[in-house]
């Protein structure tokens, strides 16, 4: 199971690629392969895990295993 986590507050602050960036260097320090993240608008999540939210809650972060 995937357990990012992010304070909402903080992670407004940051551009989408920032955190996506962020989000993708704590997956890898994991030892995550395989997988997929994609910023996207929120009614565009489908069968993905929302991992994070940006642009002030306007775009998500969405992750999906390969």
């Amino acid at each position: 199971m995937l357990s990012l986590s992010f304070s909402p507050a903080f992670a407004q602050r940051k551009s989408c690629e920032e955190l996506k960036a962020e989000i993708e260097a704590k997956l890898e320090a994991k030892g995550v392969k395989n997988y997929t993240l994609k910023i996207v608008a929120p009614e565009e999540v489908k069968d993905e895990t929302v991992v994070g939210s940006c642009d002030g809650g306007t775009k998500r972060i969405a992750y999906k295993r390969n």
